[in-house]
């Protein structure tokens, strides 16, 4: 089966993406492993940090050059108020292309939906997709059903309020969860919206090899949620009990990362055609 690609996307041509300054954060081995970079893209609200508390420095330890990037208007990466889903994907593909070799792209929450996007424009290694919220209205009713004060705002263009319960299981001190939600910022409303109303992505170039993982304890995405985002890459979700939604900055935080670590090392290849 030949793999149809758009490439021509007129209105990109017609209407560019503004340019925005990025943070990217980068921890890279003591020696050279010959390993692919890794790019981490967080979900809305969070920003580079998510990932410099534990993974980044994990993955470097075991040979992998690791990098996060914060999407415009989050972290330390310039204000970005009206940000769209493709302003983000914009930022990952870029951020992607300025890396020494081709990346693998490791998207958490909204992130991951980042992802999907990006790897319609950019030649991914592999692609990991943590904890996906891949949008839509499921995705909307869920989050309206367990967290109503939080999501509803984010409708009218509101900042989206998540709470410990969501996003970390009890095993984490309440200190440290109420410190990552203190550090929560906000999403784009365009974005937010688009998260739920926005089309779907375009297929991945070359096929990379995509693998899902989350917990079915998570507030945020149902276990049939991940099941779903697993089958549309033609696999099943890596599940991890008793982890809540942030899984790079929960109790267990060094499980998943591990799990996705030895995946790459087994070098998976790319779908067939």
């Amino acid at each position: 089966m030949t793999e149809r690609v758009r490439i021509v996307r007129p209105w990109e041509w017609a209407r560019p993406e503004r340019p925005a300054r990025r943070e990217v954060l980068t921890v890279v081995p003591e020696l050279e492993a010959a390993k692919p970079p890794l790019l981490f893209v967080p979900g809305f609200g969070h920003g580079a940090w998510a990932f410099a508390e534990h993974w980044l420095g994990h993955a470097a330890s075991r040979g992998f050059p690791a990098y996060a990037l914060s999407l415009r208007g989050h972290g330390a990466s310039a204000p970005a108020p009206e940000a769209t889903l493709r302003s983000y994907t914009h930022d990952v593909v870029q951020a992607a292309a300025g890396l020494p070799r081709q990346a693998v792209l490791v998207g958490h929450g909204a992130g991951a939906r980042v992802v999907a996007h990006a790897l319609a424009r950019y030649p991914a290694r592999a692609a990991v997709l943590v904890a996906p919220v891949l949008g839509g209205w499921g995705t909307f009713g869920t989050a309206l059903r367990r967290n109503p004060v939080g999501t509803l705002p984010a409708v009218f263009g509101g900042r989206l309020r998540l709470h410990r319960r969501q996003l970390f299981s009890r095993e984490l001190p309440d200190g440290e969860a109420r410190g990552y939600v203190s550090r929560l910022g906000r999403a784009g409303r365009r974005a937010q919206w688009q998260l739920v109303t926005g089309r779907q992505p375009e297929p991945a170039v070359g096929r990379p090899p995509v693998l899902v993982l989350g917990s079915p304890d998570d507030r945020v995405v149902s276990p049939s949620a991940l099941t779903r985002a697993a089958r549309r890459y033609a696999s099943a979700p890596l599940l991890f009990p008793g982890m809540g939604h942030d899984l790079m900055l929960d109790a267990r935080w060094r499980e998943p990362i591990d799990a996705i670590l030895d995946w790459l090392e087994k070098d998976p290849a790319p779908a067939a055609g």
